[in-house]
């Protein structure tokens, strides 16, 4: 089985799905959904992970996370290895619990997190189950209604304070929402057999093709490396850019963002695949776990900020002319 895309940045968004094997139950009494629930809480806790939704079904679950850490994997393989150590020891079986790989989309959260919410949360009520939204005891719609403490942990309160600042406001439209039909775009997308690797605008959709397909191609075949441009020729490009001097990119100084430095180590990693420790030298960091958070910080930024963005595109695309003409 080929595996799956997985785009990873910080505080990236995801809606994730997976089923049991051959269609069989993964929760078959009361004790495997709250075990799954502490599965969660776990990973809130341990791994920063936020749940905005989630919706367990029989024999398969959903959950609409965040990732500020982009752990999406690691969080992904605490939840289903260590559920179907618990499945198969509590109800004597062995051997896999769930179909297979479970899938995830990458989600532009401005455009469609609300959206995703509804999908989830209608879930019991679109297959039948039950009649109401509240009668189903299996998702965090429950917690959404609730102010006890116990809910806590439920990322909740980011989304809510999208329908209003005040609370009894943002409640009342949160409802109002949750009763609309799923939109036909959501339902065919989560309801073919392929899902997509990515959902979001078309902005959204062009800023993770230039960053991510780029590297990924790269990563796929790597003599293109030796078809990036150089270190130099990336230092030039981006001094240029910002009219600044190749030895200012080495300058670091406390709670001061150096942001022609931190592009030029994006692009670096980026177009050449570059090792953190090489790149680290090249830039006088000494640590590659801090290349690694500059570049993560790099690409967080751009995903929010679309002026930095078209500036690290139009950088590319000076370094690709400039190829073109050596």
């Amino acid at each position: 089985m080929s595996r799956p895309l997985r785009i990873q940045f910080p505080d990236a968004w995801y809606h994730v799905m997976n089923r049991g094997r051959r269609g069989d139950l993964i929760f078959k009494d009361k004790g495997d959904y709250y075990a799954f629930i502490d599965l969660l809480k776990d990973c809130v806790e341990m791994w920063n992970m936020r749940v905005v939704a989630y919706c367990l079904m029989g024999n398969h679950y959903h959950i609409l996370l965040q990732t500020p850490d982009a752990n999406l994997s690691r969080c992904m393989r605490h939840i289903n290895g260590v559920y179907t150590q618990y499945f198969n020891r509590t109800h004597g079986l062995d051997g896999h619990l769930f179909r297979g790989r479970y899938k995830s989309i990458l989600v532009d959260s401005d455009s469609y997190l609300l959206e995703l919410i509804r999908y989830i949360h209608r879930n019991p009520l679109e297959a039948g189950i039950v009649d109401r939204l509240e009668s189903y005891q299996w998702s965090s719609h429950k917690g959404y209604l609730s102010r006890s403490e116990k809910w806590k942990w439920l990322h909740k309160d980011y989304v809510l304070k999208i329908f209003s600042k005040k609370n009894s406001e943002a409640l009342k439209r949160y409802k109002a929402f949750m009763l609309k039909e799923v939109s036909e775009e959501i339902n065919r997308v989560l309801g073919s057999r392929k899902w997509p690797s990515v959902l979001g605008n078309e902005g959204f959709l062009e800023w993770v093709k230039n960053v991510f397909f780029v590297q990924k191609r790269h990563v796929e075949v790597p003599e293109s490396r030796s078809l990036a441009p150089d270190v130099k020729k990336i230092k030039r490009t981006v001094c240029r850019s910002y009219g600044v001097k190749e030895a200012d990119l080495i300058i670091s100084r406390r709670g001061i963002s150096n942001e022609p430095r931190n592009i030029a180590i994006f692009l670096m990693r980026n177009l050449k695949g570059g090792k953190l420790d090489d790149i680290g030298r090249e830039f006088n960091v000494r640590q590659y776990s801090s290349v690694s958070t500059i570049i993560e910080r790099t690409k967080q930024r751009a995903v929010k900020d679309r002026k930095f963005a078209k500036r690290i595109e139009q950088i590319k695309l000076d370094l690709k002319v400039s190829q073109e003409q050596t």
